[in-house]
C-alpha cells in the first residue's frame, strides 16, 4: 500500500512537471516560428494546464476505469472553483473581468448542464457528443481569440532564448512524463480504491482531481500573493471549460465514456459551484473573502457527502 501511495505521488509530479516542460517547449517552438504569443497563450498554454486531466482521463477510459474518467474532470472543476478560488479569495479579494462574468462563467455553467443532459439521455458521453464538445471547443477558442485581439494593446513579442533542440527535448520529455505519470496515477489510484474499499468515483473526484488541479492551485495562490489575483478567476473558468470540452470531448472521440447515475449529483454540484461564483461576483465585480469562505464550507459539505456515499 505504501508503494501505491508513493507511485501515486510520483505520478502527480510527473504529470505536473511534464505538462510544464511540454508547454515550455511548444511555446518556444511557436515563438521561433513567429507564431504570436497571443495564439500560443490561447492554445498551447491553455491546453497545457488541462494536459494532466486529459492524460489521466484518456488513460482511464482506455483501461475501463470510467469512475476515474468522469470523476477526474468533474472533481477537478468543483475543486478549481470551490477550493482554489475559495483559498485565493480568502487570501485577497479577486477582481473579475466583465467578459468572464457575463460570458465565460455562464458558458461554463451551460456546458456542464449539457454534460448532464448527455448523461441522462445516453448514460454515456459517446462519439457524437464528443464531436459536439469539440465544435463548442473550437468556437470557444475563436471567441477567446476575438476578445483578446479586441482588448490587446500593442506589445513586443518576446524572443525565445531556447534552441530548437532544447525545445524539442522539452516537448518529447514532457510528453513522456505526462503519459507515464498518467499511467502511474490511474493504476495506483485504482489499487488504493480497491484496497480501502473505496469506489473509483470517490478516488477520481478527490485524490486524482486534486493532483491534476495542482497547476491551477499553484498558479492562483502565487498570483494572489504577488498581487496579480485578477487573472485567477478567468484562468480557472477557462481551465474548467477546457476540461469539459477538450478533455471529455477528446476522450469521447476515442471511446465511449460511461456516465454513472451518481455523477448526476456531482455534475449538479459543479453547476452549483459555478452559480455560487457568479452570484458571489455579480454585485461587486470581484470575489471577496466572505464568498471565498462560503465556497470552502460548501466543498467541506460536498466532501462529507462523498465520504457518506
Amino acid at each position: 500500500m505504501i508503494l501505491q501511495i508513493l507511485l501515486l505521488c510520483v505520478g502527480f509530479v510527473l504529470l505536473v512537471k511534464g505538462a510544464d516542460f511540454f508547454v515550455d517547449g511548444a511555446a518556444g517552438i511557436a515563438g521561433k516560428l513567429g507564431i504570436p504569443q497571443l495564439i500560443v497563450g490561447l492554445t498551447i498554454v491553455a491546453m497545457g494546464t488541462s494536459l494532466p486531466e486529459a492524460a489521466v482521463s484518456i488513460t482511464s477510459a482506455l483501461k475501463g476505469s470510467a469512475g476515474i474518467t468522469i470523476g477526474n474532470v468533474v472533481g477537478s472543476n468543483i475543486m478549481n472553483v470551490l477550493v482554489i478560488l475559495g483559498i485565493t479569495a480568502v487570501i485577497t479579494n479577486v477582481a473579475i473581468q466583465k467578459s468572464t462574468l457575463y460570458c465565460e462563467i455562464p458558458f461554463m455553467i451551460g456546458i456542464t448542464a449539457l454534460m448532464i443532459v448527455f448523461g441522462i439521455t445516453r448514460r454515456a458521453v459517446s462519439f457524437p457528443e464528443g464531436v459536439i464538445f469539440w465544435i463548442l471547443f473550437i468556437a470557444f477558442l475563436a471567441y477567446l481569440f476575438v476578445m483578446s485581439k479586441k482588448n490587446k494593446a500593442a506589445e513586443e513579442e518576446a524572443e525565445c532564448q531556447m534552441s530548437y533542440l532544447k525545445c524539442i527535448i522539452f516537448i518529447i520529455a514532457g510528453g513522456i512524463m505526462v503519459v507515464w505519470g498518467s499511467d502511474l496515477v490511474v493504476d495506483a489510484a485504482s489499487e488504493i480504491a480497491r484496497a480501502f474499499g473505496m469506489s473509483e468515483r470517490f478516488i477520481g473526484l478527490t485524490i486524482v482531481a486534486f493532483g491534476t488541479s495542482l497547476p491551477e492551485l499553484v498558479t492562483s495562490v502565487t498570483a494572489a500573493k504577488s498581487g496579480n489575483a485578477g487573472i485567477a478567476i478567468g484562468n480557472i473558468v477557462g481551465s474548467n471549460i477546457f476540461n469539459i470540452l477538450f478533455v471529455i470531448g477528446t476522450t469521447a472521440l476515442i471511446c465511449n465514456v460511461p456516465f454513472e447515475s451518481k455523477f448526476l449529483i456531482d455534475s449538479a454540484v459543479a453547476v452549483a459551484a459555478g452559480v455560487i461564483l457568479w452570484l458571489g461576483t455579480i454585485r461587486h465585480k470581484e470575489l471577496r473573502r466572505p464568498c471565498g469562505g462560503v465556497m470552502l464550507v460548501a466543498y467541506v459539505g460536498y466532501f462529507v457527502y462523498l465520504c457518506m456515499n
